[in-house]
């Protein structure tokens, strides 16, 4: 079984692949809703009666809509109530509550990780995806959403990806993909250890 040690937070590398990688991560997140909003839902937005909350458009204008890579990427501005992939709308307090759990859950992976910079470096993208969709709720009530993938796609009747998400989502799936992945390699072989009982120059004492 690993231990818990603290090591990891007095190792600038450690430091560096985690928590440089958060930072970032985040403050991409962030910044791109920011712009995004900012841009595509100019009028804000609503919030219904039912507890519904909806980028407001009015009724003379168009959906916002900005083609980054026609068919195949555009943004749109959406909020979002529930998970990634819109589950469980409106479960507020429950998302939150999971989110500082997985916070503290990847704070204590990092601190079992040893000596094991990728794998320091997923923990921080998914750290980053948890805490930028944990500021929207806090803060705001709801999740901001912007990326459009393969806008009206239609295989057999159905769109092939009807969802919009943002990068904080784009974070947490390619982290769990590559964790995943990462978990096949297995566990990394320790150095044996070096025992009490040998000489100067590391060879066994003769037999008496």
């Amino acid at each position: 079984m690993t231990r818990l040690s603290f090591r990891n937070f007095r190792s600038p590398a450690a430091l560096c692949c985690f928590l440089l990688t958060a930072v970032l991560g985040l403050t991409l997140d962030l910044g791109s809703k920011k712009v995004a909003f900012e841009r595509l839902a100019p009028w804000g937005v609503e919030h219904r009666p039912s507890g519904a909350v909806v980028v407001r458009i009015p009724e003379t204008e168009a959906v916002p809509i900005k083609r980054f890579i026609p068919g195949w990427v555009n943004f749109q501005a959406m909020v979002n109530q529930g998970a990634v992939f819109g589950i469980g709308q409106g479960k507020r307090a429950l998302f939150l509550a999971v989110s500082v759990a997985a916070i503290l859950f990847i704070v204590y992976l990092f601190l079992t990780s040893d000596r094991q910079p990728f794998y320091q470096f997923v923990l921080g993208l998914l750290l980053a995806g948890v805490l930028g969709n944990l500021y929207d709720r806090l803060l705001l009530g709801y999740v901001r959403d912007m990326i459009y993938i393969f806008p009206g796609r239609i295989v057999m009747g159905r769109e092939v990806f009807p969802w919009i998400f943002n990068v904080a989502d784009s974070l947490l799936c390619v982290g769990v993909a590559m964790i995943f992945l990462y978990s096949l390699r297995g566990q990394p072989k320790k150095a044996p250890e070096t025992g009490d009982d040998r000489g100067p120059e590391g060879a066994a004492p003769a037999a008496p």
